[in-house]
């Protein structure tokens, strides 16, 4: 068997079995076609070659070559995906060893979670034009994303009847398709309703997305970014910030405020709670920041001497 057909296999398994996204999906073989292209050059270019020439040390030097150009993050992803496959066809009989384990896996550099304090939040979630057809839909768009702490995938995936306007929820469809119910605030709700009662131009008949963009079709991920930059530039801090910095602010602030680990783990649908547990470091880089504005010692100049 080639190494391509390989890899084919193993995608289709991860899509079917582990109900990967297709985001998921396309980023896998993107690095495993980097990868096989990387041992064609070796000569590597079927399953029996890689079964009975393939070392760790090449491994390694594959992991190596990618230090140059890509960030430790995507090295490691880079690893994770080619783990995966290994680790797959030992299972499926095409390997008969799982050289992948042999191989640590480099330390990322976790950089803490971006996020708006919470004045900030509530400057941006009063930005939009709110006597605008768009501004009253992109009001409720980050009303949802920050009142749920959703993933942009999660809110464009959205359709009218995951939320439940009387009970005050919203299903969300997360990764691998797991399925969580979020509580909505009364803000959210009430912007909900607006941007829904007030609908110009119309959606498509057929359209039950929740969000959709000027010709009344699904609003997309990228049209999310752009919204949010386009829109946070009118802010006064002027951060720059991705959508996902909706859902850190939502974490951030829901542990500032004393709410559980868990009770934060299960509103964001993670699987681990050492993921959720990110936050804490973010907080307390916040307390820290607080204390050297406020206190007259925290609070020096740049010749080192209290400002």
């Amino acid at each position: 068997m080639t190494l391509s057909a390989a890899i084919d296999l193993h995608l289709e398994m991860l899509r079917d079995r582990r109900k990967l996204s297709p985001h998921t999906l396309a980023a896998y073989r993107r690095d495993l076609e980097r990868w096989s292209g990387f041992l064609a050059d070796s000569g590597f270019s079927t399953m029996s070659d890689l079964d009975a020439r393939f070392e760790p040390v090449r491994l390694r030097g594959y992991l190596a070559s990618l230090n140059d150009s890509l960030e430790r993050s995507s090295v490691c992803r880079h690893l994770s995906a080619i783990r995966g496959f290994l680790r797959h066809s030992r299972q499926r009989g095409w390997l008969a060893r799982d050289i992948g384990t042999l191989v640590p896996t480099p330390k990322a550099r976790r950089s803490l979670p971006k996020f708006l304090k919470i004045e900030e939040m509530l400057e941006l979630i009063h930005a939009p034009d709110s006597a605008t057809p768009l501004g009253r839909r992109d009001r409720a768009l980050f009303e949802v994303m920050y009142g749920a702490g959703l993933r942009v995938s999660e809110a464009v995936g959205l359709d009218l009847d995951d939320v439940d306007m009387q009970a005050g929820w919203v299903r969300v469809v997360g990764k691998g398709s797991k399925e969580r119910q979020v509580p909505l605030g009364s803000p959210a709700l009430a912007a909900v309703r607006d941007y829904l009662e007030n609908p110009d131009p119309p959606r498509h008949s057929s359209e039950r997305a929740l969000f959709v963009n000027f010709r009344g079709g699904r609003l997309t991920s990228r049209s999310v970014a752009r919204i949010l930059a386009r829109h946070l530039v009118r802010l006064a801090s002027a951060k720059s910030l991705s959508p996902h910095g909706l859902r850190h602010s939502f974490a951030t602030h829901l542990l500032a405020a004393g709410a559980d680990l868990r009770t934060i783990q299960e509103l964001l649908g993670h699987s681990r709670l050492s993921t959720t547990q990110r936050y804490t470091h973010v907080d307390l880089g916040t307390l820290l920041d607080e204390y050297r504005d406020a206190h007259p010692l925290g609070n020096k100049g740049k010749n080192g001497r209290p400002g």
